[in-house]
């Protein structure tokens, strides 16, 4: 095969946006040219590697297997290039990580303490939901990755590095916000607004309900924590939610944390990426930071 860095680039771009158009304008070229180089990398694999369905681009199972080594020798090239920085003494390159929704009342203020040690790095933030951060994973799309539930069948080198307590929420102006000691039992007669499904937070919500056999009743399932504490604050029922979404307090917007049986959820924020995979010299210095900085606070 004959493929050049340019075109394994192109077909990243092409997967990633699913659009010939939009990969020939991430790669500033024309239409016409990226066409010309994709048809030239389908010749040389062989193989087909995307259809056209409905004006949309799916790709085969060769093309999902080209842009998973595309992005490999991508992120090995780029870990080459701050090597080569870091022998000249310089520290620059980009920092691409994923996290899920609730870690984005954190993850900033990490972020910003070691952009000010390295203020020539490029930061590529992805904020999801847990089943978006776990595809990325799986697709090995960034350096690191933040959730509190890894999925369990991959092969992870996986850090423990803060709790991550799960708390119940009820409006303040609740008689349950004034309860002394609340008990599950005393929660079934009342509404739960609830993390999507496969949200680490429901996960955790829902593996403590089953081990109590409680069946909470469920009004609403939203995809956001500012979502849940605004129903919540609005008298639509109680809430289950990550004492971070709360900027650590037990208090906030209408809301507060009741003390309920069973509660806080152990919980747990996980620092990973893929056993496998060699982190770049930036990668690798992040993880330290963010390791170094929950230590601190803990001392």
């Amino acid at each position: 095969m004959n493929i050049t860095f340019r075109q394994l680039r192109l077909f990243m771009a092409l997967a990633d946006t699913g659009s010939v158009s939009a990969a020939a304008r991430a790669l500033h070229v024309t239409q016409p040219s990226a066409s010309m180089q994709l048809r030239e990398i389908t010749e040389s694999v062989g193989l087909p590697l995307y259809e056209v369905v409905g004006k949309k681009i799916f790709l085969t199972d060769a093309g999902h297997d080209l842009a998973q080594t595309a992005r490999t020798i991508s992120q090995a090239w780029s870990s080459f290039e701050q090597t080569c920085d870091s022998y000249r003494g310089l520290t620059r390159g980009q920092l691409k990580i994923s996290v899920v929704s609730t870690a984005k009342y954190f993850m900033p203020r990490l972020l910003g303490a070691f952009c000010r040690k390295h203020p020539d790095i490029d930061v590529a933030l992805e904020i999801l939901n847990r089943d978006g951060v776990v595809q990325r994973l799986r697709d090995n799309q960034d350096d690191l990755y933040i959730m509190s539930m890894p999925p369990p069948d991959i092969e992870l080198s996986d850090e423990v590095f803060m709790p991550n307590p799960i708390v119940v929420i009820a409006a303040s102006s609740e008689p349950l916000a004034r309860a002394a000691k609340v008990s599950l039992k005393d929660l079934a007669e009342h509404r739960f607004i609830l993390r999507e499904k496969g949200s680490g937070t429901r996960m955790a919500a829902d593996r403590h309900f089953r081990q109590y056999r409680f069946t909470p009743d469920v009004r609403l399932e939203l995809g956001s924590n500012e979502s849940v504490k605004e129903a919540v604050a609005g008298g639509l029922g109680i809430g289950v939610v990550s004492l971070h979404a709360l900027h650590g307090h037990q208090r906030e917007n209408g809301v507060k944390v009741i003390d309920v049986q069973g509660f806080p959820l152990p919980s747990a924020w996980h620092l990973v990426h893929p056993s496998g995979k060699r982190l770049s010299p930036l990668a690798a210095a992040f993880r330290q930071h963010i390791l170094q900085s929950v230590n601190q606070r803990k001392n």
